[in-house]
């Protein structure tokens, strides 16, 4: 009794050192990112357009009320060439078709840097 006693507690002192000891060599260790300045994400070209949803009806003018030309996918490609407001005027490389799309659902993500 007394020995599984003493082996319980030898078991359980190793299983809260082993943190402790882990994270004393993880941070005595210099990592990629921190030899990297932060300010080099400000560079960096903006991230592409993409589809945020599950399809974009594609329009003949910026509007929601014009006629639909087609439907843009999210697995489709495609290429920006203007934007007006709120509208991204595309062209589907997927099916040749150019229009108006909105940019609620289709744009850019934001670029995350930590200073």
């Amino acid at each position: 009794m007394r020995s599984t006693r003493i082996a319980v507690s030898a078991v359980m002192l190793g299983a809260l050192a082993l943190p402790v000891l882990s994270a004393t060599t993880a941070s005595a260790v210099p990592t990629a990112a921190s030899a990297v300045p932060a300010s080099s994400c400000h560079n960096l070209p903006p991230l592409p357009y993409e589809v945020h949803t599950q399809a974009v009806t594609i329009r003949s003018k910026a509007s929601s009320k014009s006629t639909a030309l087609g439907i843009l996918y999210r697995g489709h490609k495609f290429s920006v060439q203007k934007k007006s407001g709120n509208w991204l005027y595309i062209t589907d490389k997927t099916t040749g078709v150019k229009g108006w799309v909105s940019g609620t659902y289709v744009y850019r993500d934001v670029r995350m840097c930590l200073d």
